[in-house]
């Protein structure tokens, strides 16, 4: 009997499941809601799909809370209760707000200095249009806050229309706290205003915080400093704090999961039993890429993925089909020509790395690639899928 040929490559699911609560067996509520979506909608698995699971919903059966009174206590403690210099914050009321909230309680002086024209994942708080027309250096002037209101007015963010400036200094106030507002690039730029310093960037805090120790900081907190250990009880990241954390209430904030490594390895397991499948598992947070209309890229959680199995360890290994098709086999069209390519695939040894025939491919992590597929897949509101299934990833043109 002639073999059916495949005409589908990757295919990304939203598997709808429960609503998920604290103490709920995660690992057999995912493998359920795969199996029972696989029956449903008539497909199979098969060895190397990806089953990935959010973030939120590891974070929420895990339990793993803290109210903004454990950040004060945390932030008092580690950065002695005085002036306090807050720098480099993404603007962000899920994110930042409800971290702001508790370090505020947690000192007498806040002294904000916010990056500009935009923060670290792209939120603008000014154009660079508009900079330019004041005649601004952003790599070296320092703004006060008479100065930024006297050269840019009020400027909303245009998603949400708030104007973080004034709504970060409302929320500091209202914490107790004095509130300072400066505006500058270079980490050094805090020291004047204050020795201890938490130190807000994400993805370049290690360079923030050994600059501002080497410029004569008494005391540097990264937010992964933060709440990575329990505070009267409650949860914890002990690898990376506040990093990845999202509002839960008004004071309460929901943390990066915990060492999750055992539970996809379960959920593996549990799926080899039943099906005889070997799949890959991880989860995943935000997503890797960015809106180039509002230019906010979307990684504001430290990693895309804090644990995945091992067969999403590293990058694909993959040849430019145009590539060939245009150059080393330019005479051939047909059958002649998908046989050739197919041949090149088969072929394939080794890394790929400078060969030209993989050129314009896409050398990222793997689980960085399949956590961006996923975050896109699931969305960030009320689809109901926090798990997805992702088959054929791994396919090429031969199979």
């Amino acid at each position: 009997m002639e073999k059916k040929e495949r005409r589908v490559g990757t295919v990304s699911r939203g598997i709808r499941c429960p609503i998920i609560r604290e103490g709920d067996d995660l690992a057999a509520i995912v493998t359920d809601s795969v199996l029972k979506a696989a029956e449903s909608d008539g497909f199979s698995l098969r060895d190397r799909d990806v089953i990935a699971i959010t973030e939120s919903i590891v974070a929420r059966a895990q339990g793993n809370y803290a109210d903004v009174s454990a950040i004060a206590e945390d932030v008092k403690n580690k950065l002695g209760g005085g002036t306090v210099g807050v720098i480099f914050p993404i603007l962000s009321r899920n994110r930042f707000a409800i971290c702001l909230r508790g370090i505020a309680m947690g000192a007498k002086k806040i002294v904000l200095m916010l990056s500009y024209p935009s923060d670290e994942v792209g939120n603008e708080l000014v154009s660079l249009d508009q900079v330019d027309a004041a005649g601004v250096n952003p790599y070296s002037d320092v703004l006060s806050l008479e100065k930024y209101r006297a050269l840019f007015g009020s400027n909303p963010h245009p998603f949400t229309g708030v104007d973080y400036v004034s709504y970060y200094g409302e929320l500091i106030r209202e914490c107790g706290a004095e509130v300072e507002i400066i505006f500058a690039n270079q980490p050094k730029a805090i020291l004047p205003y204050a020795d201890h310093i938490i130190n807000c960037d994400i993805h370049s805090r290690a360079r923030t915080k050994r600059i501002l120790l080497a410029g004569g900081a008494k005391v540097v907190c990264s937010l992964d400093d933060l709440m990575n250990a329990p505070v009267n009880g409650s949860g914890c990241n002990e690898k990376y704090g506040l990093l990845g954390s999202n509002k839960s209430t008004e004071d309460k904030i929901k943390l990066f999961p915990r060492e999750c490594r055992p539970l996809v390895l379960d959920i593996q397991k549990r799926i080899l039993e039943k099906t005889g499948c070997h799949v890959e598992v991880m989860v995943y947070g935000d997503g890797a890429f960015k809106d180039p209309m509002g230019k906010i890229w979307e990684l504001a959680d430290p990693v895309v993925s804090p644990a995945f199995t091992d067969g999403l360890i590293g990058t694909p290994n993959e040849l430019k089909l145009k590539y060939l098709a245009d150059n080393d086999f330019g005479d051939l069209k047909g059958e002649a020509l998908q046989q050739a390519i197919e041949k090149s695939i088969r072929e394939k040894s080794g890394s790929l790395v400078g060969n030209m025939a993989a050129q314009g491919t896409t050398p990222r992590q793997l689980t960085d690639l399949i956590g961006s597929l996923c975050d896109l897949t699931s969305g960030s509101g009320d689809k109901g899928t926090p798990v997805v299934l992702v088959q054929g990833y791994f396919d090429n043109y031969t199979n």
